[in-house]
């Protein structure tokens, strides 16, 4: 597995969301290249390792993701939004659930820092609208 450091040119990214996604087994960054204004749902790493899966055993809220790491679903009420301006580059940790970049007007330009195959082999979604019947908007 490499690193990859690109530009994801972003079209059509409305203020709103029902899809939140994790990797487990890795770290990514995100930076607006130009600092505009833009948003990111996050929640807190749920993965679980093996010795939190045995204790909670009796927790029938843990799935298993295709990538075949055990976790617990985001709650709504764990869903944070952040408004994010200016040169910054934000990192987040393994396991951190996350939606967006969500930003106003018809596309933005981003810097990403993954592996090269990050959204292939660690790749796990949460449909809140399916699973919760939420859809998550960002009011200004």
């Amino acid at each position: 597995m490499y690193d990859r450091f690109y530009i994801m040119h972003m079209q059509d990214r409305p203020l709103y969301f029902s899809n939140i996604t994790h990797h487990a087994s890795v770290t990514q960054c995100l930076g607006s290249i130009t600092g505009g204004v833009w948003y990111l749902g996050l929640a807190k790493p749920s993965v679980l390792d093996s010795k939190e899966r045995k204790e909670e055993d009796c927790n029938n809220d843990i799935l298993q993701s295709p990538c075949g790491h055990f976790y617990v679903p985001p709650a709504v009420d764990e869903v944070r939004i952040f408004r994010i301006s200016g040169p910054k580059f934000v990192k987040l940790e393994k396991g951190t659930w996350h939606a967006g970049p969500l930003f106003k007007g018809d596309s933005m330009d981003f810097y990403n820092l993954e592996l090269n195959n990050t959204n292939v082999v660690d790749h796990t979604k949460h449909d809140f609208k399916e699973q919760n019947g939420v859809v998550f908007l960002v009011e200004e």
